[in-house]
């Protein structure tokens, strides 16, 4: 790949992610739909069930899913480069918007017209977060034993409030555990979690 068409595809994911940073209110969960339209349909960088699994690791490590799960995909398509392009263009929106609200804001939060638009961005980002996850939970929840965690970590975020990183652990920790005792049965939810 010659230096030309490397910089073209740095290029092209940081415009990409900067489009994916600058259409998002409400953060990670509600950029979901909008970073599986543009890496999987509009780009064809990757496939759904790769982008679930970076979902996945991304929401098991420290930081923002948003930035995580943008950082691998720009990892996964052009290495250490594709990595900094697809962080920076994510995270460069939030930066000059954050910074022109702390410079206005307090002369604008009382303003009506911007109560009424913040009401209307709220009620958008949960639709998009409801999406996010309908979607995600189509493709993850695929068998019995994966329902029976769903519904045991809600109850367990919910009810017990026990922290999601915790839950995390525990899920990884079930699948281990599956896979030990019956590797049978592991092979072949892994094998059906496979067919697209």
């Amino acid at each position: 790949m010659s230096n030309e068409t490397d910089i073209k595809e740095l290029v092209e994911i940081f415009k990409a992610f900067f489009k994916i940073g600058c259409f998002t209110f409400g953060g990670g969960y509600a950029m979901i739909p909008i970073i599986e339209r543009e890496v999987i349909i509009n780009k064809e960088w990757m496939k759904e069930e790769d982008i679930i699994d970076i979902f996945a690791v991304s929401e098991s490590l420290p930081g923002a899913i948003a930035i995580n799960s943008s950082t691998f995909i720009g990892y996964k398509i052009a290495g250490r480069k594709g990595a900094f392009a697809a962080m920076l263009g994510v995270i460069l929106p939030s930066f000059i918007i954050i910074t022109l609200i702390a410079a206005f804001f307090a002369r604008f939060q009382e303003n009506a017209i911007i109560k009424a638009a913040f009401l209307g961005i709220r009620s958008a980002v949960v639709g998009l977060i409801l999406l996010a996850a309908l979607k995600i939970g189509k493709t993850a929840i695929r068998d019995k034993i994966a329902l029976l965690i769903m519904v045991f970590t809600i109850f367990l975020i919910i009810v017990v409030n026990i922290h999601a990183v915790f839950v995390i652990m525990g899920g990884a920790a079930i699948g281990l555990l599956i896979y030990s005792i019956f590797p049978g049965t592991a092979k072949n939810i892994i094998d059906r979690y496979g067919e697209h």
